[in-house]
């Protein structure tokens, strides 16, 4: 089985930003455990702050990967582009968030990849990675 893990704006600072909200773990540090836990599984991870460069990802995973888990961070809530990328590929996606975005801003109670995607986790930090994996097996 074949996963990737792709981010989006800012989660590149997981571990430094605001670890009230997301933690103190980098997310390079939690893949490390997630591929421990899950050797039977070929996870690969990508992140960028580039709208077109998620895009690029979720294409050329989109047509051979058992299963991608996406979180788009601000991108979720602006990102047309983003969300027609996920309706145009065949491998599923899940939409992962690690806070829960219902309990913060207003604007981050829209999500332009919810009603593209498989299903939805978030709130449960970065144990939302891991509860995408598992609605893959």
């Amino acid at each position: 089985m074949k996963i990737s893990i792709i981010n989006g704006p800012n989660l590149n600072l997981l571990g430094k930003r605001e670890p009230e909200v997301y933690g103190s773990q980098t997310f390079e540090d939690y893949f490390i455990t997630l591929k421990s836990k899950y050797p039977q599984v070929e996870l690969t991870y990508y992140q960028s702050n580039i709208e077109g460069e998620l895009i690029d990802k979720i294409q050329e995973f989109g047509f051979s990967y058992d299963g991608i888990i996406l979180n788009a961070g601000a991108y979720t809530h602006t990102s047309i582009g983003i969300g027609d990328a996920i309706k145009a590929i065949t491998t599923p996606v899940i939409e992962v968030h690690i806070s829960n975005t219902f309990s913060r801003e207003s604007f981050r109670h829209q999500s332009y990849i919810s009603g593209n995607a498989k299903g939805v986790i978030l709130g449960f930090g970065l144990k939302s990675y891991e509860l995408a994996i598992q609605s893959f097996m």
